[in-house]
Formats: C-alpha cells, sequence, structure tokens
C-alpha cells in the first residue's frame, strides 16, 4: 500500500539485541505497521478510529492523521461493510491475531451477512446496542480471521462462545440435556448444539470425534467444512433443498461402499419422510430449518451413526469427490485442497498440538495431502454454506 512509504514514530531499536529480542521487536514492528494501515484506511473512509486510539503516540492514530494529509476530501464511501472490516482489524490487531486481508474483505463480510443468528434463529439487529446485535465471529479459535473461519452471529451467542472449543460447547448443551441446568450462558441445549456443530465444520478434526454429531445446523455461506464427514453429511443433507433429489440420492448410492449401502438408503429415506413433511411449496429457509431440525429427531440420528462408522475418513472423501464430478453438489459449492481450504488461517502452533488438528499440521506446511474440501461457490448468490466440505442455499 502507498502508505508504506510514510513514516511514523516507532521506538524499537534493533542494533544489538539478541536474536530473541530481534525476532520479538520485528513482531512488535509488524503490529504497529499493521496499527498503521488500519488508521489510514479509516482516513481513506472518512471515518475517526476509536477514541482510545486516537491518544499521542498510537499507530492507529498516525495512520489516519498520515492517510489524512494524503487524501483530503478525495475519500471512499464507507459502507456497513467497511466499517465491520475496519472493527475486525482494529479487534485482530488487539488480540494480537493474524487477519488474512487479501480475502476477508469488505466485498466478503457483505457474502456472509445472514438476517437471523443461526445460533439463536432470532432475527439480527445492527448497531442496536442488544443481544441480537449482529457480530462476525471466528468460528475456529486456533485460527485467525480468515476465509472459512468466519460467521455472522448474534452478539449474545459470540459471548457465549467466547474462547470456548467446540467439545466445550458440546459438553454445555449435554449438560442441559441431562438436567444439570436450564441454560448456560444464555443458551439453551438446542442452541449450544448448534454453536458446537458450527464451530465443529471449520475445526480440523479426527474422523470418530465427528461422524456421530447430528448435523443441528447447516453451514453458514463461506464457512469451510474441514471435516470429511461433516462434508458428506452436508452434502446427503442439501439433496433435498431442491428438486430432483431422488435421482442425486441413487446417484451417490453408486459411491457407497457395498458395506455401508444399506445403511445410506436407510438414512436417506429418513430424511426424506422430514422434508416430504413439509410440503411442496416450503421456501427455502422453511427447508432450511426443517432439514435442521431433521438433524434433532434421535432416528435420523441413529441411522447417521450407523452409516458414517460404518464409513472411514477416505471413504467420505471419495464419496464427496464422486458427487462433485457428477455434479450433485449444485452450484453453491466447490471443491478445495486442504492447503488451500486453510491458507491464511495461520493456526497457532497450539493448535497444530492438540491430538485432533494433527492430522493438517502437514498440510498447512506445504506437505498437504490430497484429499479435498468442499466449499460454497463464491459466484452463487443463494448459497448459504461454505465448507471445505459442504454449503448450503440460505433462503435469503
Amino acid at each position: 500500500m502507498a502508505q508504506a512509504a510514510l513514516q511514523f514514530d516507532s521506538t524499537i531499536t534493533m542494533t544489538g539485541m539478541p536474536e530473541a529480542r530481534t525476532s520479538r521487536a520485528a513482531d512488535d514492528a509488524g503490529l504497529t505497521a499493521l496499527a498503521f494501515e488500519i488508521g489510514w484506511d479509516h482516513a481513506h473512509y472518512r471515518l475517526v478510529p476509536p477514541a482510545e486510539h486516537l491518544h499521542e503516540g498510537n499507530p492507529v492514530r498516525q495512520g489516519w492523521q498520515a492517510g489524512q494529509q494524503v487524501f483530503g476530501n478525495r475519500t471512499l464511501r464507507a459502507t456497513p461493510q467497511v466499517r465491520l472490516w475496519l472493527q475486525l482489524r482494529l479487534q485482530a490487531w488487539l488480540r494480537g491475531q493474524a487477519f488474512e486481508a487479501v480475502q476477508v474483505t469488505p466485498n466478503f463480510l457483505g457474502q456472509i451477512e445472514v438476517g437471523v443468528c443461526p445460533v439463536t434463529r432470532r432475527a439480527l439487529t445492527q448497531g442496536a446496542g442488544k443481544p441480537t446485535d449482529a457480530v462476525v465471529e471466528r468460528m475456529f479459535n486456533g485460527a485467525g480471521f480468515a476465509a472459512g473461519n468466519l460467521a455472522m452471529l448474534s452478539a449474545e451467542a459470540r459471548d457465549a462462545k467466547g474462547e470456548l472449543a467446540w467439545s466445550d460447547a458440546l459438553a454445555n448443551a449435554r449438560r442441559i440435556e441431562a438436567g444439570e441446568a436450564e441454560e448456560i450462558l444464555g443458551l439453551g441445549a438446542t442452541e449450544w448444539m448448534r454453536l458446537a456443530v458450527m464451530m465443529s465444520l471449520a475445526t480440523p478434526l479426527a474422523h470418530e470425534q465427528v461422524a456421530s454429531l447430528p448435523l443441528a445446523v447447516l453451514p453458514p455461506n463461506r464457512l469451510r467444512v474441514l471435516n470429511p464427514v461433516q462434508a458428506l453429511q452436508t452434502l446427503l443433507t442439501l439433496q433435498f433443498m431442491r428438486a430432483g433429489y431422488a435421482r442425486r440420492m441413487v446417484d451417490i448410492a453408486v459411491a457407497m461402499p457395498a458395506v455401508a449401502r444399506q445403511e445410506y438408503h436407510v438414512l436417506m429415506h429418513t430424511l426424506l419422510a422430514r422434508r416430504v413433511a413439509a410440503g411442496p411449496q416450503a421456501d427455502m429457509a422453511t427447508l432450511r430449518r426443517t432439514m435442521e431440525d431433521a438433524w434433532s429427531h434421535p432416528l435420523v440420528v441413529r441411522r447417521w451413526q450407523r452409516l458414517a462408522l460404518r464409513l472411514t475418513e477416505a471413504d467420505c472423501e471419495r464419496i464427496v469427490q464422486h458427487a462433485d464430478r457428477r455434479g450433485l453438489t449444485g452450484t453453491e459449492c466447490r471443491l478445495l485442497d486442504r492447503a488451500a481450504a486453510v491458507d491464511g488461517w495461520a493456526i497457532t502452533p497450539a493448535a497444530y498440538a492438540a491430538p485432533s488438528v494433527a492430522a493438517v499440521s502437514a498440510a498447512s506446511a506445504g506437505r498437504a495431502p490430497s484429499r479435498s474440501r468442499l466449499v460454497s461457490n463464491p459466484n452463487t448468490a443463494p448459497a448459504q454454506a461454505n465448507t471445505t466440505h459442504t454449503s448450503m442455499p440460505n433462503g435469503r
């Protein structure tokens, strides 16, 4: 950017530092430059940074002042998406977390907008200071602010999530189901289950960890599904979101291992019964809720588990790839290889150290396995799901 050539205050001196201190100083310098760019972009859109960043010596203020001198009145219009983009960048800087600036743009943030919180199912408000206000949140806390790891939620769902892992959210759902509490941090059992599933979709996990989870919520637009078994689960559910599912069900059956084919047919006919109950005139939003709610039925969950536990991760990969080649994923989805799926995520070393994500460490290091992930097509307006495995229409 042009602002890189401008001067701003820095107290960092590199000369004579030990290696560790030099590395830390370089990190600090990088963070200072990021803050300067954030201030610069505030000036470019004729916006004033938050008051707490306007004191003397703050790099955000320095960038803002430098930008004002360059742009003057030649500024750009600040849309709600631009304001959100600047807010997220500032938030990432304050937390010392990575922000992937190539794909996470104001346009991208507009594409992940939803009118209803996928966790609470309450209509979202904008800047009203209410629990229902729309916010953008990372689903996998071990990664940065990156495309595929972000979703729009309500402030109340974001606050309940905090820094919890998907397994913590699942444990809260189980505690409420067991009668230990009526709600936890303002969410009930069903809401915690939806949050746990959303988070698990973007968290690289072992096949056995997620094979038995119900698909309590379909992936919101641009959220990448990193786990093959959940990609398959989403793919199968999405078949009922558009006409012609009977033919597609037969085509997918061809790719099923013989040992799992009977379980596949039983599951799909169980899901079909829920789809038929919604009626032929159901709109997209109704269909979405119908298919999500189908996964709360114990019979659907049991039949899915019988199928999923007969399949390996490789089986799930192969079936999803077969469906993609045959055009069964629809225009809402596309496949990414694992390296591309987490490109720019800056997954932390601590996350890699966890057994549940060890499988993706090679991919991040550039030694990606050949497995692929399904992701919603960025050029398809109705898609409200994204995944590195699956996506779906959002009914907007």
